[in-house]
């Protein structure tokens, strides 16, 4: 257990950012056959931060199985550092769709979240967390008593991603999401979510308590239809990017991650309106590439890049025009 821990602080140290949450296998199952790819919302954030060069590090359970060693293979591509202690299951996590003749999905999870507890001795400059791993017992437990140690050592950042096949009750999930909210910094959830959580409020009230919940900043996608930013001094809408969609999956976690790599990145340690725009654009832009590719395929650093000076230099040409 010593060696354990002091590898897993040995990693910690060269850190920016450290992803605790899920990682399963997605399965699709159609007449044609069975297609199997890594999946789960904290392992595609972790896997969108590699692809744009930031160090990221994914702590996990996950089991030394062929499943386990797929994803640990996908997260190795990207730069991602499996953190020691995460292949503690006897059996990696599956989500199995099965589509019928109609297109629609009948969905099967198998899922068991239990996470070894861990006492970080190093923090990394921020933590991300979010979906199932927060509301799963008795995984979840140790990723809230993660949050409480970290939460004044470092910059803490949670999607609730909601999945309510896989919840209790709607009183439970939203007293466990506001625990959760409550110990962070920066809160991004769809629309879908806000209203799953808040179906009396309007958006702007849904991100209004968030913010006294706690968070600085509160993210509220709304696909089509752009994203809105809000902090305790001003509230601003980004549209979204036009893009030809080839399907969405995997749109919102590379959002997240735009928006984390946005956050290391920032001039400034607030969030004024210049501020919130420039994150809400990298992290829109990121997402409008993810969409124009099948599944959860997020941009390189380069290639998020140069979509975002190409958006600068149309609105230059436009201004001047």
């Amino acid at each position: 257990m010593e060696s354990l821990q002091a590898a897993r602080q040995d990693i910690q140290r060269s850190l920016d950012v450290l992803v605790v949450g899920e990682a399963l296998i997605d399965v699709v199952v159609t007449a044609s056959g069975r297609v199997e790819h890594p999946c789960g919302s904290p392992a595609n954030v972790a896997y969108g931060l590699g692809r744009l060069g930031v160090g990221t590090g994914l702590y996990t359970a996950i089991a030394p199985d062929a499943r386990g060693r797929s994803i640990e293979n996908h997260l190795h591509r990207a730069g991602v550092t499996l953190l020691p202690g995460s292949q503690s299951l006897t059996r990696t996590a599956t989500a199995t769709a099965t589509l019928g003749p109609d297109g629609s999905a009948a969905y099967d999870f198998d899922i068991h979240w239990d996470l070894p507890p861990a006492t970080p001795a190093y923090f990394p400059k921020i933590l991300h967390t979010g979906s199932i791993a927060t509301f799963l017992n008795p995984g979840a437990g140790t990723v809230k008593t993660l949050l409480e140690q970290a939460h004044t050592h470092c910059t803490i950042t949670y999607d609730p991603n909601i999945r309510p096949s896989l919840l209790g009750s709607h009183a439970e999930a939203k007293a466990t999401f506001e625990e959760i909210a409550a110990l962070t910094d920066v809160v991004k959830l769809s629309d879908e979510d806000a209203h799953w959580l808040y179906p009396r409020q309007t958006l702007e009230e849904s991100a209004d308590r968030i913010l006294r919940l706690g968070a600085g900043l509160a993210v509220i996608t709304k696909g089509a239809e752009g994203s809105q930013l809000t902090s305790l001094s001003a509230r601003i809408t980004v549209p979204a990017i036009k893009a030809t969609v080839a399907d969405t999956i995997g749109a919102g976690d590379s959002y997240m991650a735009a928006l984390i790599m946005g956050l290391l990145t920032r001039s400034t340690e607030g969030f004024a309106p210049t501020v919130m725009e420039q994150l809400g654009r990298t992290a829109a832009t990121a997402a409008a590439i993810t969409v124009q590719r099948t599944g959860a395929n997020p941009p390189t650093f380069d290639e998020l890049t140069a979509a975002v000076e190409a958006q600068a230099s149309a609105a230059r040409a436009f201004a001047c025009y």
